[in-house]
């Protein structure tokens, strides 16, 4: 009965959420290429790769969850070299990191809509071998199309957010029948293990293995040359301080900029670089720095050189890890303004000072493991964000003890994905 309601319930839930659906369309572009695939509809070329071998179906939603996705493949494969893979993902940025960084033996589609002639179109197509879900991605028709044709089903890299915990147990009748066709259940951290068992899982199926972020490639040691490459571009001198906003949400860039003209006074070598979440919100961002008064370029606008700005927008995807390697503190975004936060291991990963907003609930156990070490810090609003920073600033061995302490705790972590790759097989 609880599936017939689903059923019922999800198609006017979708309807209801379709005028988002397209303004995102129109928004972001991306949304418009294989829609068809949406509704389990693969052209000649998608068709005739998937009938090329039977392969593991890995959903991954997003950016974060498709890197994940992709360092497992690599780690999976190296001891099944003959394995293909099939990964799907909801959204028009994920799909070009997929599109750039995947295998050409495998196979990118977006994910299909949850209703039952849906999955069953896209389970004829792809006739999966294995379906791994990464993060928390419960969609019953998906997991149980899985399930009634004996196909394995295991989530790896899981984890709850209090926001997600809260609807899931709304939902627990619905969410225990699902929890119990996966095995294994791989969560980051206790807490993420707890609330899946208080969810429904069996315990014998949750494993805590730790989160896969950790498990990043090791930077090069000119891993900041692009970034150091647009700077000079734009007359910022090699020995300036660079402040970094990474992945900043509405609001925190006004916040920063404050920040920034309050400390160029005490600070002129000062230079502030801003790398929004989304890059579509480049015009947004401009007219709040223009209402700031300050100089600034864009990254995409950039045309050979430029006298110095205050600012620099990096409004282009793929560049925010070099501009990471270039900074001297960095600002995690979403964690102010926003509620969730932004990952915080990739400037970690190059040993940066990172200063967090009070909202990182999309990193519970990533926290508990940065706060023990000491390896960040968390301040509670715009003030305490302004004075932390002025202080790292004015103190080289602080900016770096804390660098070398956030790099730490990602070298002392890695490995997960290989535990992953053990608990799936």
């Amino acid at each position: 009965m609880i599936w017939i309601l689903y059923n019922l319930l999800f198609p006017i839930a979708f309807l209801l959420m379709l005028p988002k659906f397209l303004s995102r369309m129109a928004r972001r572009g991306g949304y418009k290429k294989h829609f068809e695939q949406r509704l389990g509809i693969y052209g000649q070329g998608t068709t005739s790769r998937l009938d090329d071998a039977r392969r593991i179906w890995i959903h991954a939603v997003s950016v974060g969850e498709i890197q994940v996705a992709l360092r497992f493949i690599t780690a999976y494969r190296e001891k099944n070299p003959d394995i293909h893979f099939v990964v799907s993902t909801n959204t028009s940025t994920a799909h070009a990191l997929g599109k750039k960084e995947m295998d050409p033996r495998d196979v990118l589609i977006y994910f299909p809509v949850d209703m039952p002639f849906v999955m069953k179109r896209a389970f004829d197509a792809i006739n999966p071998l294995k379906l791994i879900l990464v993060e928390c991605e419960f969609w019953p028709n998906l997991i149980r199309q899985g399930n009634r044709r004996g196909i394995p089903v295991s989530l790896i890299n899981g984890r709850i957010s209090d926001s997600s915990f809260r609807g899931y147990m709304k939902l627990r009748s619905l969410i225990r029948r699902l929890l119990e066709l996966i095995d294994p259940i791989c969560v980051q951290g206790r807490q993420d293990a707890e609330r899946t068992i208080a969810m429904g899982a069996r315990p014998e199926t949750v494993k805590i293995l730790g989160t896969a972020k950790y498990d990043l490639p090791t930077p090069a040691a000119d891993a900041d040359a692009a970034a150091r490459d647009v700077l000079r571009k734009i007359s910022v001198s090699q020995c300036a301080q660079i402040l970094l906003g990474g992945s900043t949400w509405p609001g925190e860039e006004d916040v920063l900029c404050e920040i920034y003209k309050n400390l160029k006074v005490s600070h002129p070598d000062l230079f502030l670089v801003l790398v929004p979440r989304h890059a579509e919100r480049r015009d947004e961002v401009a007219k709040a720095l223009e209402a700031q008064q300050l100089s600034f370029v864009l990254r995409s606008r950039m045309n050979g050189g430029a006298e110095k700005p205050d600012v620099l927008v990096v409004d282009t995807t793929g560049e925010l890890m070099s501009f990471y390697a270039a900074a001297d503190v960095v600002f995690v975004g979403k964690s102010l303004c926003e509620h969730g936060g932004q990952n915080p291991i990739e400037p970690a990963l190059f040993g940066k000072a990172i200063v967090v907003g009070p909202n990182m609930e999309n990193f519970p156990s990533v926290m508990d493991d940065f706060l023990s070490e000491e390896a960040l810090l968390q301040v509670s609003d715009f003030q305490t964000l302004e004075k932390t920073i002025e202080k790292l600033l004015s103190d080289a061995a602080a900016l770096e003890q804390l660098g070398a302490a956030a790099q730490q705790v990602v070298e002392s972590r890695r490995g997960v994905i290989d535990k992953m790759v053990e608990a799936v097989e």
